[in-house]
Order: structure tokens, then C-alpha cells, then sequence
């Protein structure tokens, strides 16, 4: 025994005590170091190889830092891993023009999404794998566990103590896993103070705090402005409301990002309250504070909103709202998109959003060959979750339904989530919206991935609104009956040619294709008089003044 070699059981904390110390010359006072030395800190706190985490999330960016780590002496720092929600910025894909970063695990890059593209298929990103939010803080605490991470926050004292406030979104997962696993945190902060209002992160899991030259970016990401909604879209909201909401009596929900999404949410007080619906659906909701919700939160129809992030222009609004909305002591509130997603794929009924194709068997991408744009969160909050033990009147309903329920389970009652995709047949440029074989295939083959990245797969699909018509998937016996409903509601795509008419009268027999005329919606009332506030200044209006627009959304 005495001659085998010792075991060092705490070598990650000592890398880590010595990389501090090392930096240990460029604090200021407490853990502050000045802002023309941020570029010295990573050079000293990071090594080749790491795996970093640059705090992307959907809005809130670490942008300083982020360009502070393309500034870095590529000698010095390379080859890292980055581990990020998403890829935001230009910066993010600097990092691998550079040669900084050569790898990334992460789950949405919207608007890097052609860039991403190019850079996967020249070989200048290795995608480890594109994630749900939710899969990737779970690595977090596994095996893609930060060993730097660079965050941002409002406002620090001199302690490190952290206010992270209405964006407060990642951060927490992020510290949390990078800390206690010895790793080092770095925050960016707009502003350093005496006393905070309140203490998100507790400054022992904070290296250091730098105060970056300008406020962090925060992108308006679920802002649509009513006077961009079509009359299609209505047509589908409406169809939805009608025909799904009112038909399932769903009260639990999540709405992804859209216009179609945002046409519904204003004509709940509208459509809605016509159709008797008020107190029976859209009870509660996990998303974050969109400006459409205002006309319905105002009128009595929203009891409880839980933001996986904030919204611009929302603070104040949202802070007169508590009864609604999750707000701290300090009188504002608290995002948080881990518990946000993790509410998503447990507490909820219905996600209802959009993609940009369908496959002829009902699986769905948002990442094609030419834009990698990830997932997000919809994955989870689209997904019948298998670990679900509670009951709901609209989850009963739905798994009644679910005639290819797995048979495995006995004679056993179970339900089933309501994943439905508002879908147009076709998308910007006349692209298709349902196709034969998805392009996330080539994205594959490009990428080197072991399965193309699907975003919601077919046995979770419950529903597909299109001007056409629904197909009420659930209410399939077999997979022929379900692919001839995704053909009849296709519109004139060319999968959708392929339908059959004498098969798309029995399907509208058997009550598994609606169309409008089936389900009792007047095609001619679908247009924008029918919105609760038909452009940004209602909106403010509505909200008694406490909504501030984004400049770039004031046009009055």
C-alpha cells in the first residue's frame, strides 16, 4: 500500500486558488478590478482547453466580456469549449474565427443562425450537440461543467454580491455549477453600489466584478408590434381559440415566440370574451412578460405569470402587477429560466408555437441546413413529460384521445400534454412550411452529428393549425391516418398536393381535419379589427402608461 502513488483529491481547487492568485494583482479593492484590465484577467484566470461558459441567454448578454475574450492573446488563451445557452452575438462567433473557441454546446442562436451555418460547414465549429435549456444546465452539473464562467449582473458592492433583477434568467445555474465545482465566476456589472436591493448571488460565489463601460444588452426578443399581425395569422388564432382552447378548456400554458402567438393573446379579450371563454382557459401561463398580454391581463383573464426573462420596457409595468407576476420584496421581479423551463415541462397542458418545417410524418425543425437556429426551450415545454404524476381536465382529455398511446402500460389511464404548431404552409421567400424529409438531415450529415436535430418529434405533435385547417393528430389510429391529416392541412405545399380528397372527406368525417366552416369560424371577421390594441400605442395605452416600447417600436 505504501507504495502506490498518493491520490490528490482536491487538484481542481488548487488550479483554481492558483489561477486567483495569479490575478490577485490586478484587484482593486474587494473583488472589483478595473475595467482596462479585464482582458489581463482572462488571459490569467483562463488556459487552453477550457470549457467556458460566456452568459448568452435568450436577451440578457455578458457582451462586454464577450468582447473582451475575443481580445485575448491567442498564445495565451485557445481551443476552448464554449458551453453557452445561446449564440447571440457577432462576438460569440468571433471567438472561433479566432481560433479562441473551438467547440460549443448550446440550444438557440437565432441570430447567428446563417452564420453558424457557414462556420459548421467549413469546418471552423465542432457543435457538440444543440441542447434544450434545460439538458444543458443539467450537463452543467455533469459532464459540461464551466471551469471559467463570465456572467452579468446590474449592479455589485464591493463584496461581489450580485443584483441580477428582472434578467435575472441563467445566472443562477450557471454560478451554481461553475462555483461548486471549483471553478472561477466572473460578472460584468453596470454598476457598482454601497447596498443592493436585494441579493441575488451571494458574493462568495463570485471571483470577480468588473463594471463594463456600458449597461449589458438585453434584446426585446418576445416584443411584437400588433400592426404587424396578418390577417392569417388571426384566421389561425382564431381557429385555435375556437377549436383547441375552448375545446380542451386549457387554463395551464406556455405560448412561444410569434406573431400568431401574439395575434391570440389580443384577442382574448375580444374573440374570447365572445366565445364565453374568459375564467374557463388561459388561467396561467410560463413566459416571459409579452407586451400583448397587457389588453388580457387588464380585462381579468391572467391570474399568474412565471418569466423564464424579463422583456424591455415591461419593468414597470410588471412591477404594478404583483399580483400576477413574481416580484421580489425589492418591489421588482425575478426571472429565472430554469425554474421557468422546468414549470414548462411539468406544470403545464399546452405549448403552442411555430417552426419552420414540418416532415410528412409531423416531426419539426427550426435548424436547417443554411440556419442553425436551436431550439430553445420548446423541446421541453414540447414534450409529453413521461414523469408527470398530476391530473388536469384538458391532459385527461387530450391522452383519452391519444389512441397510439403505447400499449405497455396496460390498462392504466394516462394523459397527454397539448403540443400544437401554428404552422403557415408557406414561410418567408414562398419556402415550404411542410416538407417530405426535414432539412435538419443535411445539417446533420454537415455537423457530424450522430441524429439530425429535431426540435419536436412526431409522437409529441397533438396538433397543427394551418389557414387550412387542423389536424387533430391525437385522434389518429395509425401513422397512415396521421400523415394523410399533415397532407390535408399542407396546404398547396408539395406534400400537401399529395392529399387525397375522397381521404380528407372521411378524416373531416371522423373529426380529425377541421376546417374553419367545421369548427364555426367566419373566415371574413379574420382581420385586425378584431385585436384587443392594433399597434404599440394601444399597448401603452392599455397599460395606463407604465409601458415603455423600445425606442425602435415608437412610431407615434
Amino acid at each position: 500500500m505504501s507504495n502506490e502513488p498518493r491520490v490528490e483529491w482536491d487538484s481542481l481547487k488548487k488550479d483554481t486558488e492558483e489561477r486567483n492568485r495569479r490575478a490577485k494583482s490586478l484587484i482593486q479593492s474587494g473583488k472589483i478590478v478595473d475595467t482596462k484590465d479585464a482582458v489581463a484577467l482572462l488571459e490569467t484566470v483562463i488556459k487552453p482547453g477550457d470549457k467556458v461558459n460566456l452568459e448568452g441567454n435568450n436577451q440578457k448578454q455578458a457582451d462586454f466580456l464577450a468582447e473582451c475574450l475575443c481580445s485575448v492573446d491567442t498564445k495565451k488563451v485557445h481551443d476552448l469549449h464554449m458551453v453557452q445557452s445561446v449564440l447571440a452575438l457577432d462576438s460569440h462567433l468571433d471567438l472561433f474565427e479566432k481560433g479562441i473557441a473551438k467547440k460549443v454546446d448550446f440550444s438557440f442562436s437565432g441570430p447567428q443562425a446563417n452564420r453558424l451555418a457557414n462556420y459548421v460547414r467549413d469546418g471552423k465549429v465542432q457543435i457538440g450537440a444543440i441542447h434544450t435549456y434545460l439538458e444543458l444546465f443539467g450537463r452543467y452539473f455533469v459532464d459540461l461543467t464551466p471551469r471559467v464562467s463570465l456572467i452579468a449582473a446590474y449592479q455589485a458592492d464591493k463584496e461581489g454580491n450580485l443584483y441580477t433583477g428582472f434578467n435575472t434568467e441563467d445566472t443562477p445555474a450557471i454560478v451554481e455549477a461553475t462555483k461548486f465545482r471549483q471553478g472561477i465566476v466572473i460578472a460584468q456589472v453596470n454598476e457598482i453600489v454601497d447596498k443592493l436591493p436585494r441579493v441575488d448571488i451571494p458574493g462568495e460565489w463570485v471571483d470577480f466584478v468588473i463594471k463594463a463601460p456600458k449597461p449589458f444588452y438585453v434584446e426585446p426578443l418576445f416584443t411584437r408590434d400588433p400592426a404587424l399581425i396578418t390577417d392569417s395569422q388571426i384566421l389561425r388564432g382564431m381557429m385555435a381559440l375556437k377549436g383547441i382552447y375552448a375545446e380542451y378548456g386549457v387554463q395551464r400554458l406556455n405560448h412561444g415566440i410569434g406573431f400568431d402567438t401574439a395575434a391570440i393573446e389580443l384577442m382574448l379579450p375580444t374573440y374570447g370574451e365572445e366565445l364565453g371563454l374568459k375564467g374557463k382557459i388561459c388561467s396561467y401561463f410560463v413566459l416571459n412578460p409579452h407586451p400583448t398580454l397587457i389588453p388580457a391581463i387588464e380585462s381579468g383573464w391572467i391570474k399568474s405569470v412565471h418569466s423564464f426573462g424579463g422583456e424591455l420596457g415591461m419593468e414597470e409595468y410588471v412591477a404594478a402587477r404583483s399580483d400576477i407576476f413574481f416580484i421580489g420584496p425589492d418591489g421588482s421581479m425575478r426571472s429565472n429560466r430554469a425554474f421557468g423551463q422546468t414549470a414548462g415541462h411539468y406544470a403545464l397542458d399546452m405549448f403552442i408555437g411555430g417552426t419552420l418545417q414540418i416532415d410528412q410524418y409531423g416531426n419539426s425543425s427550426t435548424a436547417t441546413a443554411n440556419r442553425v437556429t436551436g431550439f430553445g426551450g420548446a423541446p421541453n415545454m414540447g414534450a409529453d413529460a413521461k414523469g408527470r404524476r398530476h391530473s388536469t381536465e384538458s391532459w385527461l382529455k387530450c391522452g383519452n384521445e391519444y389512441t397510439m398511446n403505447s400499449q405497455l402500460v396496460g390498462n392504466i389511464p394516462r394523459g397527454k400534454r397539448l403540443v400544437v404548431q401554428l404552422q403557415e404552409t408557406f414561410r418567408e421567400k414562398r419556402a415550404p412550411g411542410f416538407v417530405e424529409n426535414l432539412d435538419a438531415w443535411q445539417l446533420a450529415e454537415n455537423a457530424g452529428l450522430d441524429i439530425p436535430p429535431v426540435m419536436i418529434y412526431s409522437d409529441d405533435l397533438t396538433h397543427i393549425v394551418t389557414e387550412v385547417g387542423i389536424a387533430y393528430l391525437n385522434k389518429c389510429s395509425d401513422m397512415e391516418e396521421r400523415k394523410a391529416a399533415i397532407r390535408a392541412v399542407a396546404g398547396y405545399t408539395e406534400l400537401g398536393m399529395q392529399a387525397d380528397e375522397k381521404e380528407t372527406v372521411k378524416l373531416r368525417e371522423k373529426g380529425i381535419v377541421k376546417t374553419p366552416e367545421d369548427i364555426g369560424v367566419d373566415v371574413s371577421r379574420a382581420n385586425r379589427s378584431i385585436l384587443a390594441a392594433k399597434n404599440m400605442k394601444e399597448l401603452v395605452d392599455w397599460s395606463k402608461g407604465l409601458y415603455n416600447p423600445p425606442s425602435k417600436y415608437r412610431n407615434w
